[in-house]
């Protein structure tokens, strides 16, 4: 999982990693969540790779966007 730069200092996630249509999140609490095309929207997926990359406005992004709209947890 690729290392979140949390620039802000105070967001939750704290790794990721994507394909072509989807993004795993990896929170401080040791949960990650698989968002898709499928669960969360194209449009919304890709946001969310932008600010990965960012390193900044992903924790917000899904506490506003789409927090429940993951296909799964990972184990």
């Amino acid at each position: 999982m690729n290392t979140y730069l949390n620039l802000s200092g105070v967001s939750n996630v704290l790794g990721y990693n994507y394909g072509p249509d989807y993004i795993v999140v990896g929170f401080r609490d040791g949960d990650s969540y698989k968002y898709t095309y499928k669960s969360a929207g194209e449009k919304n997926v890709e946001e969310m790779k932008l600010l990965a990359d960012k390193g900044i406005g992903l924790n917000n992004f899904i506490n506003d966007n789409v927090k429940k709209k993951y296909e799964m947890k990972m184990e």
